[in-house]
């Protein structure tokens, strides 16, 4: 698991809590930023999931 990964996760978490907080105190804003973190986090753990992939594939391919 690389830092992209990781990071990917932990902003798509914080998109849910700010997501679940708007519909709780019925704040459009804070619940559109935390659909645009989950999207934002999505995208950084694809990245990363495709950089591990082809460390993987570098990897397969040396041997």
């Amino acid at each position: 698991m690389n830092k992209d990964q990781v990071k990917g996760v932990g902003e798509q978490i914080k998109g849910k809590v700010n997501e679940a907080l708007g519909k709780a105190t019925h704040n459009p804003g804070k619940e559109l930023k935390g659909d645009l973190q989950q999207a934002a986090g999505k995208v950084q753990k694809a990245y990363g999931d495709a950089k591990e992939n082809a460390k993987d594939n570098v990897k397969r391919n040396a041997r």
